[in-house]
């Protein structure tokens, strides 16, 4: 098969001619790294996995390729192990209590220590539960609130996310259970989701090796249960299952030869019952180690995170500090299978060399994965793999074990990347059920570049949400033209027909779009530039004043066709189907609906025309029908025409007809979900309501109701001036020549001021001064209140 396809390969880093294994170049063998099933999965994993669903698409519906598409389910690990065997012991812990006692209390102190002493050691080791709020503050108070004390600070933990995360993930578990310890009377369910955090591995510590290590099931109970749910988001997101799933509990077998054949090659080393591999014998061999991140080669914490945190901590048997495990052997409270060197389990790169060579054979076209795996786990596989393949530890059988490595860059929200073990995550249940839509985050991935980072924030939000409508309301116009105009002639997009009419405009336009979309698709999955090319073509058809029908058609079709092909769809597409999903009203809506909207249309028409004859308008409903509540749609069709009848009855006014107009559309069929979008010499437009006219709308119902508050303010500072006024006025009516006889005096002069106290005796001068100024105020007070007398004021 003939392919202009080149393809960004980690593998050197670069664009290079995709060019299958197979002699004819249509079937391709491609491996995807799967989920680690002990949690629900995250938008980060939604970033991996719907991209590379989406390039899957574009080699097998697009461009014709044959894929064997194979996934692994890793469901032996050091993180699964950890997580199933605490939840396991925690359980059977909590069994032994009713309520929450002393040894409940005693315990979860005892935890509660432990766990700071290990996550929080800058705390004070005097820290209590009562104090754990005011310590942590001081302690770490520039983290918990962005503000670092210090550039210096600030520098650390900018260039560091991850350990800014771990902390706070330490501190919001220790505050939970600190929280836990002072409830007075909690349930013993309460506390023990509250305390959980420092609980679970305190448990683990003092009761792991209870044990059995040939009890598969504890393990086994929580992975089926996280890969079901596993498949169940793909679903959701409209990712196609693969061709062929393999799980490392089902592989033990082959992974035990798999590393036995790697020892005979000399590239491998048995300790203690375990096996790890030889860097520096495979090296001196002829061999290549960190192909794809040689900059990571020798940074101790990725190494260490490959490891497994039940990885042996004593390494000074390793003949290189980077030679990494093929076999473990088990301790107690781990899984175990028999082997060679005794019992063991899987290391976990080794896992995935196994399965892929498995089921593809020792050379194969594509691996994938999340650009946090190039190291060291793909380092690691193609290392072990080309060991294991290599003819008596000189050359190979085949120029590598893989071709072409897809890394999938992070997805960052508010800059910081989603992790499992940092609890940082939001699920992609949770992310669907708070406004997602499969559709929409797709079409985020699609905008943005494959194996580059993608920031999800506002901007890009709101421009994968215009590219949808754009594309919806282009189907809802094509639609639209076509249930006016047939197959015959031509017709304006935004008016009216035209017989015969054409454009040779368009179809340039449209051959050039069909042009650039594949040239962006051959150029390493550019599906931005792709995206583009859509909706420049959409732009075109918006702006010709006639196109015929049949090209409109033809348009819409193709488009449909990519929008299918990128998944962006999950209903399956019918022959010549245009559109997808969602830009058509309910099927049960459609029978009471359309008929609504057009008495509307005939409704308003009259009414513009100042012209109302009822009997033009068709028989109406003028009395009350029975209809079930769940029958909204029937309803709102009923009322609308009592409505009409009952403005006719009323002899009302026109206006009063195109207010009901009004009402049906912005109030009734705006909470049906439902749009009609009048259009000059035409009819309203039927269509669903829209994210943006969502947005239109409350937008301008928050700019209405801003207005209306800075009236309302308005109009109450004038209300309180015009008080305020009043009661000074008031306060004139007061004559200064009465305002000071009072008993509080005994002589007074001409202008009413006191010159004698009730005793007789004479006001001081000082007091005088006073009295002068108060009667001069109420003198001024005095005059105003006269001349609005005057005035009538």
């Amino acid at each position: 098969m003939a392919s202009k396809l080149h393809v960004y390969n980690s593998l050197g880093k670069t664009k290079q001619p995709f060019v299958p294994l197979d002699p004819e170049g249509r079937r391709v063998g491609w491996y995807a790294c799967g989920p680690t099933v002990y949690d629900d999965s995250h938008l980060g994993h939604a970033r991996t996995y719907v991209t590379t669903d989406i390039m899957r698409r574009i080699l097998t519906d697009y461009l014709g390729y044959e894929v064997k598409f194979v996934m692994n389910i890793t469901d032996v690990d050091d993180k699964i192990i950890l997580a199933a065997r605490q939840q396991y012991l925690y359980a059977r812990w909590l069994q032994r209590f009713q309520e929450v006692n002393s040894e409940v209390r005693d315990t979860t102190k005892q935890a509660f220590d432990a766990y700071l002493r290990k996550n929080l050691p800058s705390l004070s080791q005097e820290t209590t539960a009562e104090t754990f709020a005011a310590e942590s503050e001081r302690t770490y108070g520039s983290i918990l609130h962005a503000k670092p004390d210090s550039e210096e600070e600030q520098r650390k933990l900018q260039a560091d996310k991850d350990k800014e995360a771990k902390i706070k993930m330490h501190l919001n578990t220790s505050r939970s259970a600190a929280e836990a310890q002072q409830m007075a009377q909690p349930s013993i369910e309460q506390f023990a989701v509250k305390a959980s955090g420092v609980l679970l591995p305190y448990i683990d510590s003092k009761e792991s090796t209870t044990i059995s290590g040939n009890d598969h099931a504890i393990f086994t109970k929580l992975t089926k249960r996280y890969e079901e749910r596993f498949f169940e988001d793909m679903r959701a997101l409209n990712v196609r299952y693969p061709d062929v799933v393999t799980r490392v509990t089902e592989y033990g077998p082959q992974i035990v030869d798999f590393v036995k054949r790697i020892q005979d090659n000399g590239f491998a080393y048995e300790h203690e019952g375990s096996v790890y591999y030889d860097i520096g014998a495979w090296e001196k061999a002829g061999g290549s180690y960190a192909r794809l991140k040689p900059e990571n080669r020798n940074d101790e914490e990725l190494q260490a995170d490959g490891e497994g945190s039940l990885s042996v901590k004593k390494t000074g048997f390793k003949r290189s500090g980077a030679d990494f495990a093929l076999w473990k052997a088990s301790r107690p409270g781990e899984p175990s299978w028999p082997s060679p060197w005794g019992e063991g389990r899987p290391g976990w790169h080794i896992e995935c060399s196994a399965m892929a060579s498995d089921v593809l054979g020792h050379h194969f076209d594509i691996h994938s994965g999340g650009i946090d795996l190039a190291f060291p786990h793909h380092d690691n596989e193609l290392a072990q793999s080309e060991a294991h393949f290599c003819v008596n530890g000189k050359g190979h059988e085949s120029d590598g074990w893989v071709n072409y490595f897809f890394h999938t860059g992070h997805l960052h929200i508010q800059g910081s990347k989603m992790s499992k073990s940092l609890k940082n995550f939001t699920t992609i249940r949770e992310a669907l059920q708070q406004g997602w839509t499969a559709r929409g985050l797709r079409i985020v991935l699609l905008l943005g570049s494959w194996h580059s980072g993608i920031e999800i924030e506002p901007g890009m939000i709101k421009a994968a949400t215009s590219w949808e409508e754009r594309v919806s309301n282009f189907f809802i116009k094509v639609q639209d033209m076509q249930q006016r105009e047939g197959s015959n002639g031509s017709i304006e997009p935004n008016g009216t027909a035209q017989v015969n009419g054409s454009t040779a405009t368009i179809s340039k336009d449209f051959q050039k779009a069909k042009l650039d979309f594949r040239n962006a698709i051959c150029d390493s999955f550019d599906t931005s530039s792709a995206m583009d090319s859509i909706s420049r073509l959409i732009t075109a058809f918006n702006s010709e004043k006639f196109v015929p029908l049949g090209t409109a058609l033809e348009i819409s079709r193709w488009v449909s066709d990519m929008v299918q092909m990128f998944g962006l769809d999950s209903e399956s597409p019918r022959a010549g189907q245009i559109g997808w999903s969602g830009i058509d009203i309910p099927d049960e809506a459609k029978p009471f609906i359309y008929p609504l909207a057009q008495l509307r249309d005939k409704v308003r028409d009259q009414a513009i025309q100042k012209d109302i004859n009822l009997p033009a308008l068709g028989r109406m409903e003028d009395k009350d029908t029975t209809y079930t509540a769940n029958q909204i749609y029937a309803n709102a069709n009923a009322d609308f025409q009592r409505k009409i009848v009952g403005l006719h009855k009323q002899g009302a006014a026109p206006k009063e007809y195109l207010a009901a107009c009004d009402q049906v559309r912005d109030t009734v069929l705006w909470n049906l979900g439902i749009y009609l979008e009048d259009r000059e010499g035409q009819p309203a437009l039927v269509r669903p309501l829209s994210a943006s006219l969502r947005q239109e709308r409350q937008e301008r119902e928050a700019k209405a109701a801003e207005k209306a508050s800075k009236s309302a303010q308005k109009d109450n500072a004038k209300a309180d001036k015009e008080a305020a006024d009043k009661e000074r006025l008031e306060k004139g009516k007061l004559d200064p020549l009465q305002m000071f006889r009072t008993s509080e005096y005994s002589a007074w002069n001409d202008e009413g001021l006191p010159t004698k106290d009730a005793e007789g005796n004479d006001v001081t001068k000082s007091r005088s001064k006073t009295l002068k100024k108060q009667w001069e105020a109420q003198k001024k007070l005095h005059e105003k209140w006269k001349a609005a007398g005057a005035t009538g004021a």
